[in-house]
């Protein structure tokens, strides 16, 4: 192992390399080598043609992060789970100046796994049906993308994709501390990540291994069970002259309580006010199965569900999931997200996506951007603007009970709860129930075939995905079906013949007393 400065990392990194790029939000980048790589290709205009690849979204939604690469010529092409952190790169795939794919965030996990193994190909259920299938793009993001990196195939009767396993030339990783060998320990690290996959990925491939840490230690002072990179594969350490590129999040610079395990204490909360979005989180805490145990929680409006549960009384009996690795505790939001107060358990994110795909999910609880006429979801692009896939594709395709929940219409949407009924004041500018989404994020057929369960609940209006469609199975007191629902609807919905009323103690103050 070589102790380095960040400023000396760009000799190290060859023109045309690619880079595994570890990291979620801003828990576990390297930013200070980011920052120094930037720098050097400004100054010297080196090193340039990057492939990057990365699972999570990377960045702080504005100047860190990936956001450093975001220079015309420093980067070719770019393989990201996540796009929405880094809007600083979004004009370069608009323009064409840089070769672009998104796939699904624990494909991309895998892959790195495969990649330590030498493996040519991953083959995965992960995507059938999305944008991510060669037949609906191939993940690709611009015209100037062309090569092929997924393909189709077929076992034992079952569509599955084979995605194209990258070889890596340098991994950029972060730990907390590293000894004098080089071994790297994540004590304070509230996420673990891919980081080891992502090593034995560049070193196996006859690449390097690159670590940022806070802090170079002696011999001897690591405890052996925190070390996720062993020092035979770590050849450059730099310990960061800025402790402020070292924080927990880009939010959290030091919380001991995202390390630990503790008792997360219920305080009585104060009520939820009585709004649409109350009104949407409780509809879809009834959707909840008997037999449920594990959820989990989208970013966003899906977060309020665990909200309402909570002030229900019955919060606690789900053990709630991140996608990075985090079980249990009281999961955080905002640049804090992917950590969690009190976690119970922080495993590594392969593992993770191991067991959602794997159908360990009881019930998630995701965000509804975009609808169409056959019940597919897009959240994931929207014009110039790429938010990414995410973990969205593995969740939804994997977990048997899925609940996509947002406003009816977007954009300026007003409402009242007036004698335990709805009233739109003004309604929503945008509508998001269009004739066919601009990319597939969720495959409505592929859902069928499976067989889950698939339910799109608003503030006035719940759909079920049923064998013959996107179908109307219930409205909210006081909502009118013509002029409140089809006259904002781009097509014409089924509605069922036991259409009903949402059920009245959603529309009251008092609690609905679900436990």
């Amino acid at each position: 192992m070589k102790q380095l400065k960040a400023q000396d990392v760009p000799q190290y990194i060859q023109d045309g390399a690619t880079i595994a790029i570890e990291g979620f939000i801003g828990s576990g980048v390297a930013d200070e080598i980011h920052e120094a790589l930037g720098k050097a290709y400004e100054r010297t205009g080196h090193p340039k043609q990057l492939t990057l690849i990365h699972a999570g979204g990377i960045g702080d939604g504005q100047s860190r992060g990936m956001n450093y690469y975001a220079k015309e010529g420093m980067v070719k092409r770019i393989i990201g789970g996540h796009w929405g952190m880094a809007p600083q790169l979004q004009p370069l795939v608009e323009q064409n100046k840089i070769e672009a794919y998104n796939f699904p965030q624990g494909v991309i996990t895998h892959l790195m796994r495969e990649a330590a193994s030498q493996k040519p190909f991953l083959l995965s259920r992960v995507g059938v049906g999305t944008f991510v299938d060669p037949e609906h793009g191939g993940g690709k993001l611009n015209t100037c993308t062309t090569e092929e990196l997924v393909h189709k195939t077929t076992i034992q009767g079952e569509d599955y994709l084979a995605y194209t396993v990258p070889k890596i030339d340098v991994a950029i990783l972060r730990g907390t501390y590293a000894d004098e060998r080089g071994n790297i320990a994540f004590d304070d690290e509230p996420l673990t990540l891919e980081a080891t996959s992502d090593a034995m990925a560049a070193k196996n491939n006859g690449g390097i291994v690159i670590v940022q840490v806070k802090k170079i230690v002696k011999n001897g002072e690591l405890n052996p069970k925190l070390v996720k990179i062993p020092s035979l594969l770590v050849d450059y350490v730099i310990e960061v002259t800025d402790e402020q590129h070292h924080g927990q999040t880009y939010h959290t610079h030091y919380n001991p309580m995202l390390l630990n395990s503790g008792y997360v204490q219920s305080h009585e909360q104060e009520p939820l006010p009585l709004n649409e979005r109350k009104i949407i989180a409780r509809r879809c805490a009834m959707l909840i199965p008997n037999h449920a145990h594990v959820v989990n929680y989208g970013i966003g409006m899906p977060e309020m569900v665990a909200q309402v549960l909570n002030e229900e009384g019955v919060g606690d009996r789900y053990i709630p999931t991140i996608e990075p690795g985090t079980f249990g505790g009281a999961p955080q939001s905002g640049l804090d997200f992917g950590t969690s107060i009190y976690p119970e358990a922080v495993i590594d994110q392969p593992y993770m996506f191991d067991f959602y795909d794997g159908g360990g999910i009881d019930i998630t609880f995701l965000g509804l951007a975009e609808c169409d006429q056959y019940g597919n979801i897009n959240v994931s692009k929207f014009g110039p603007k790429i938010a990414g896939a995410g973990g969205f594709i593995n969740i939804s395709q994997n977990t048997s009970h899925v609940v996509f929940c947002g406003t009816f219409t977007a954009k300026g949407l007003k409402t009242e709860i007036v004698d335990g009924e709805l009233h739109i004041l003004h309604e929503g500018q945008k509508s998001k129930f269009v004739q066919d989404v601009e990319q597939i994020t969720f495959s409505a057929k592929i859902a069928k075939q499976r067989q889950q369960r698939i339910y799109y609940v608003t503030e006035r209006a719940v759909f079920e995905l049923k064998e013959e469609g996107l179908t109307l199975i219930e409205i909210a007191p006081g909502i009118d079906i013509n002029r409140d629902i089809k006259a904002h609807m781009a097509f014409e919905p089924r509605i069922d013949e036991h259409l009903k009323e949402m059920d009245a103690c959603i529309f009251n103050e008092a609690l609905m007393n679900i436990k």
